[in-house]
């Protein structure tokens, strides 16, 4: 008997954005009582939580003293700290996904180390501790560089181009890594409950915007091969095994110009690639998240339609108190359904909500998506 619903009950959330925001949706769902422990009073969960906590997630005290007030933990960011999160699990909590897991990916020079150990399809990669150091080595351009830590849609990735590119990156611990001519940006989302019942989300395509380097659209089903597809879902159970992490894993991957599939890299949570779920799967991707770190039976994966989501960021030339323009224009269309994440100032760039469209026909879907890409608009007053 499962003494979760509609009892004493306390499930500790680390992060409250827009992530955490989706989740509450299902956590009430299921009259779950929720703590989220967040560093802004204006956190998208703060008004929607049972209890809502102020503190640095990179504070071991903070982090600590929370997870001592709760009866499960899990996170909705990794960039969280770890040390607190062991202590606590040796103490006796249960922590999903677990603290070794998120040691080794909140690290990306730790995370393609895995990879390699595991025999886990990637691209090659060099570490160093610091700019200066990675100015020394006898570099071959282009490259990818990334920030070893911190880096989030778009920020600390840069390709390197010529050693002029050099000057304009942060001096921190950092990974280069080959740049991959792909055809295809895939994802997988993989869930995983205690008893190692797993499951895999259809394969999904992502469109990215070329000038911020964040996803502009995630189109699902992807629009491959059945045999890329079956090789893309093996790749992301293999490193899902590899960790025997507990929860979601979203398994970033390329589709090289030979069909070969490469890990690029995972996110130890629910992802943006996973929102068009909410609407175009049997369980979506944050009640899956509760099922899998509460050790309940998995929900069906399958997509009800085609679904596609399109990500609302900020307008450029835009700060401030945010205004969503033509909003009734979008809704006027069928199978829209938009997102709003109730973040109060926008910025260029900024994640601020997504629309998910749905249809059996996913190029109509596309053709809608682009229409609604088109008409909303994020701004500022």
């Amino acid at each position: 008997m499962n003494n979760y619903f509609s009892s004493n009950f306390k499930l500790g959330v680390l992060g409250g954005g827009q992530l955490g925001k989706m989740l509450l949706t299902e956590t009430q769902k299921f009259d779950i009582y929720t703590c989220i422990l967040d560093t802004s009073l204006e956190a998208p969960c703060a008004q929607i939580c049972n209890e809502f906590h102020q503190g640095d997630l990179l504070d071991y005290e903070t982090v600590y003293n929370f997870g001592k007030k709760v009866n499960v933990l899990t996170i909705e960011i990794e960039h969280v700290n770890i040390d607190a999160l062991l202590k606590l699990e040796e103490e006796g909590l249960a922590i999903y996904p677990q603290p070794s897991v998120l040691q080794i990916i909140q690290h990306k020079g730790k995370q393609k180390d895995f990879f390699v150990e595991q025999n886990i399809p990637t691209s090659p990669h060099k570490r160093f501790s610091t700019l200066n150091e990675l100015k020394k080595e006898t570099l071959s351009f282009p490259f990818v560089w990334k920030s070893a830590q911190f880096g989030y849609d778009g920020t600390g990735v840069k390709i390197v181009k010529n050693q002029n590119d050099l000057n304009s990156l942060t001096n921190t611990d950092c990974i280069i890594e080959e740049l991959i001519p792909f055809k295809n940006e895939l994802a997988v989302i993989v869930a995983r409950n205690k008893n190692g019942e797993i499951k895999t989300y259809p394969v999904v395509e992502m469109e990215f915007h070329s000038e911020a380097n964040q996803v502009e659209y995630v189109i699902c089903p992807a629009r491959i091969s059945e045999e890329v597809a079956k090789k893309a879902r093996n790749i992301a159970l293999k490193v899902a095994e590899s960790f025997q992490h507990i929860g979601l894993l979203a398994v970033e991957l390329f589709q090289t110009k030979d069909d070969d599939i490469l890990v690029n890299e995972v996110a130890p949570r629910t992802h943006n690639s996973g929102h068009y779920s909410i609407e175009a799967s049997y369980t979506n991707q944050f009640e899956q998240h509760v099922r899998s770190i509460l050790n309940l039976p998995l929900g069906s994966t399958e997509s009800k339609l085609a679904g596609i989501m399109v990500n609302l960021v900020g307008e450029e030339g835009f700060t401030g108190d945010v205004v969503y323009k033509n909003m009734n224009n979008i809704l006027k269309m069928d199978g829209v359904t938009p997102h709003i994440y109730g973040k109060k100032q926008t910025r260029p760039f900024r994640k601020m909500g997504h629309v998910t469209v749905v249809d059996k026909d996913i190029t109509k879907a596309r053709e809608v998506a682009e229409k609604v890409k088109n008409t909303i608009r994020v701004i500022s007053k």
